[in-house]
């Protein structure tokens, strides 16, 4: 009879595509003060790395910055939902993106 093989959970972290890009924010979110667009940063990169298996210094520095800044998740959110209903944050800031990526 075969052996079956077991199989448990990867244990590795995982290599994010945009590490090197999300990093350098990370590291200005810890150094500057609340903004619109810092806020709408935060919260677009808490939702990048929710249940990402890796990048662990930058989902530690995003709590630092949630931390440093006084907020929950949830507090963060709103705000930048209200912000988000109010304009476009990334408008004239030489982004590729949306406001909603």
């Amino acid at each position: 009879m075969a052996q079956k093989s077991e199989q448990g959970p990867q244990s590795k972290d995982q290599q994010h595509p945009q590490w090197n890009s999300d990093r350098q924010v990370a590291i200005r979110l810890l150094q500057e003060d609340t903004s619109d667009y810092n806020l709408a940063e935060l919260a677009r990169l808490l939702i990048r790395y929710a249940g990402f298996p890796g990048a662990r210094d930058i989902q530690a520095d995003l709590q630092k910055a949630l931390q440093r800044w006084q907020l929950t998740e949830a507090s963060l959110f709103e705000k930048t939902r209200q912000i988000h209903s109010t304009g476009q944050v990334y408008r004239g800031r030489g982004h590729k993106r949306d406001d909603w990526n």
